[in-house]
């Protein structure tokens, strides 16, 4: 289908950007890699009198350090997250969960940024971002505030920023000590969606697990920790029976979903499956 006609501008600035998100008001839409807006503007599920493409904005680009945070700029690419070094060796959580989102087309177009604000409880980087307690900075007319990852996730489709915000960079804390990670998800078919997916970090120390940091992806109308399990691990040996009584706990305090992917007590029994599995794997057994 052909979209609904509305009005374009490519700001260079994430001050004309806001500038421009102003000028349109409550229907303006903001534009980043565009593989989740373009589709739905396709299927007229959105009428957006106008779109604030960010695409020339270069300063929303790129992955830096600063002090014991990794900043990654709103608009890199999926791409470009997976294979950066910093990324790699400071959030590998990260670099291992962007690398299963949709195909290699998608993560060479989709953004970082554009992906947390589209808010979708099925896509696999909202849940990291809650697991590795991501702080999401955005700016508006007001200057920049810091939004922590648990609270800018609201609801389906829906985050804590304002109609005239713009996204414009993650800061994630930076893992010290002895980190293993594991994402596992589980989809109908490669390339779609997930029906649940799980993201795990875990620091063990002189043989036992020392913390846990656990994001459930699609168990809920937004990413959640799984909080009962990350508090059995803590102190735990690392060991599989441990392991496995913990991750029975994965879908308690959850709301999962019931839609034709499957009913909530099959993704309740998914994200058990699938918490044992990203643990085991990120406690090295």
């Amino acid at each position: 289908m052909i979209p609904a006609q509305f009005d374009y501008v490519a700001p260079g600035t994430v001050a004309d950007a806001v500038a421009a998100l102003i000028d349109g008001g409550e229907d303006a839409k903001v534009l980043a890699g565009g593989q989740s807006l373009i589709p739905v503007l396709r299927l007229r599920l959105s009428y957006p009198s106008l779109l604030v493409d960010l695409r020339k904005i270069d300063e929303l680009r790129g992955v830096r350090e600063d002090g014991a945070e990794l900043v990654i700029g709103a608009m890199t690419r999926h791409a470009d997250v997976i294979s950066d070094p910093l990324v790699r060796q400071h959030a590998a959580l990260l670099a291992e969960a962007a690398a299963t989102v949709a195909d290699p087309a998608v993560r060479h177009r989709g953004t970082f940024g554009g992906s947390l604000a589209h808010a979708d409880p099925a896509g696999d980087l909202p849940a990291v971002a809650v697991a590795l307690g991501a702080q999401l900075v955005a700016e508006g007319p007001g200057g920049r505030r810091s939004i922590a990852a648990a609270d800018f996730f609201q609801d389906y489709l829906q985050t804590a920023l304002a109609p005239d915000e713009v996204l414009v960079e993650v800061r994630l804390p930076k893992l010290q000590g002895r980190w293993g990670v594991a994402y596992e998800k589980f989809s109908r078919t490669a390339q779609a969606w997930a029906i649940v997916g799980v993201a795990a970090a875990v620091r063990r120390d002189n043989g036992a697990i020392a913390e846990a940091r656990i994001g459930l992806t699609n168990m809920g109308s937004t990413p959640v920790r799984a909080g009962a399990v990350e508090a059995a691990l803590a102190g735990a040996s690392a060991e599989a029976g441990t392991i496995a009584e913990a991750a029975a706990h994965a879908a308690d305090g959850t709301h999962a979903p019931s839609d034709l992917s499957g009913g909530s007590d099959y993704r309740e029994h998914l994200a058990r499956v699938l918490t044992r599995r990203a643990v085991t794997t990120a406690a090295g057994l």
